[in-house]
């Protein structure tokens, strides 16, 4: 008898790997995009040489004249890109660096000896002090960036074959957290003057004036949250403004206000101040426990990985999580370091026009969406900028999808595979293997890889089987739904 592979996409990965049969359950570099199994499209470095520190601020913008730049904010320097590739430091001159990781006061030393009972988890008195990262923007054709270790409001009027550097506004609030340009072209200073819940706006189309008076639309307003302001983001029609706690909205009503504030959300804040992407229309981000959308109203995101990842996460390094909107297949992806590692070297994807969820390994600082440019971009651990969805070389990382468990009706039978029949686009760009098991923690068995053929001929036999497909060649394959030839033999 043949069993159709017939599963249905993205990852599912919430409690045991036994929960997910019938279901795929890792992966990395792959994707589902129009109910096929496909490869991610690889990369190519796009610039010349490397940034210097731990990027983690990111934009891509278009000048009056049609030129395309790029913005990259490190924890130490500033720079802007050419749209050929050429990276010039446009660093200001009274710049505060930051930190590259974060910092930790949890640890080793940060109480008594032998305070706490061995074993028990220490009660939360200390803090982490959080990787520096960029928030960045455009007032016109000019860049606008603002580090919250550093807290200034800069301005980058462009200049690249005799470099200008960017510049503090004039008269702009200090020690911010974050700044943000709204569609009525006022700039919004989020935790002006190390006030943690206060808002301040310059008049409109006027970033030097700050100060409220008659004849200007300047003015500040101080959040009621508990949290601390960290990033702000434009949706159709609406300001969002998220806190490490909560998330609060700010629409444009005119004078004497200029804005309204209502509060649409709590116990959904920001996991990291990059955690969120804008679609138009609605706002996707992680948070310390979960996955949250608005489009019109803040609800939870239901996600069949969020056991994996917030398992898998490295939360004393949080900070560092980087949201990318792939607008091509309608994907926010978020860049986070595991709990192996310091720094981001892990994925997990949301399709928020098919609904399901993908999970992988890349090591990425920061990233954006094309936009301007014809493919994302994103940098690397070692400050290269890389294209992305461009060709099929991935750095000689695997390519491979593997399903949770396949068995015969309830899997009380064993079966005895003989075959299995591929459906690929092209026979041979992908190779299959096998892990067998009698019973969900049991002793695995793998078989394979085996290349393809019109049957494959297989010998194995157990209670459950995970199907392993994996990238051979370096092209665009697809895979559709394989069947195992496989008949009953018995209950033991």
């Amino acid at each position: 008898m043949y069993i159709p592979l017939k599963l249905p996409p993205g990852i599912y990965r919430n409690g045991t790997e036994y929960q997910s049969a019938g279901r795929w359950f890792d992966a990395n570099l792959v994707r589902w995009y129009e109910n096929t199994l496909r490869p991610m499209g690889g990369w190519r470095k796009r610039s010349s040489t490397q940034v210097s520190g731990m990027c983690r601020g990111f934009l891509n913008w278009r000048d009056n004249s049609a030129t395309r730049w790029t913005g990259l904010g490190t924890h130490s320097k500033l720079y802007a890109m050419s749209e050929s590739g050429t990276i010039k430091e446009i660093t200001p001159t009274s710049f505060t660096a930051g930190i590259a990781d974060a910092i930790v006061k949890t640890g080793y030393g940060y109480s008594d000896y032998g305070k706490f009972s061995y074993g028990v988890a220490r009660p939360d008195l200390g803090s982490i002090t959080p990787a520096t990262t960029w928030s960045m923007d455009t007032w016109g054709e000019y860049l606008i960036a603002c580090s919250n270790a550093d807290g200034k409001l800069y301005e980058w009027q462009l200049g690249f074959t005799t470099p200008t550097l960017a510049a503090v506004i004039t008269n702009a609030p200090t020690s911010n957290k974050a700044v943000l340009v709204t569609a009525e072209r006022i700039m919004f200073a989020l935790g002006a003057g190390g006030n943690p819940r206060k808002v301040q706006w310059c008049d409109q189309e006027n970033n030097t004036v700050w100060t409220p008076a008659a004849d200007n639309q300047a003015g500040d307003y101080e959040l009621a949250t508990p949290g601390t302001l960290i990033a702000g983001k434009r949706v159709k029609g609406i300001n969002l403004l998220f806190t490490d706690v909560d998330v609060h909205t700010a629409q444009y009503v005119g004078a004497p206000f200029v804005y309204g504030f209502e509060k649409a959300g709590s116990g959904c804040g920001l996991i990291s101040a990059q955690s969120v992407a804008a679609i138009d229309t609605a706002a996707i981000w992680m948070s310390k426990a979960g996955f949250w959308i608005y489009d019109g109203y803040v609800k939870p995101l239901p996600s069949d990985v969020s056991d994996y990842v917030f398992g898998n996460i490295n939360f004393n390094q949080a900070s560092k999580v980087y949201a990318v909107h792939n607008s091509k297949y309608g994907e926010i992806w978020w860049y986070y370091p595991s709990s192996g590692s310091n720094e981001n070297d892990s994925y997990v994807t949301f399709n928020y026009r098919e609904n399901h969820w993908n999970i992988g390994s890349l090591a990425r600082t920061a990233g954006t969406d094309a936009g301007v440019f014809t493919n994302p971009m994103a940098v690397s651990t070692d400050g290269y900028v890389y294209e992305h969805e461009v060709g099929f070389a991935y750095d000689s990382a695997s390519v491979y999808a593997e399903s949770g468990p396949v068995q015969l009706g309830n899997g009380d039978n064993i079966m005895s595979v003989r075959q299995v029949v591929p459906d690929e686009q092209t026979l041979g760009e992908a190779v299959v293997s096998f892990k067998t098991r009698n019973y969900p923690t049991g002793t695995q068995s793998t078989f394979g890889p085996y290349t393809a053929a019109n049957p494959t001929d297989v010998r194995f036999a157990a209670r459950q089987v995970n199907v392993k497909v994996t990238g051979a060649v370096l092209a665009d394959w697809r895979i559709g739904v394989m069947r195992l030839d496989a008949i009953p033999s018995g209950k033991r």
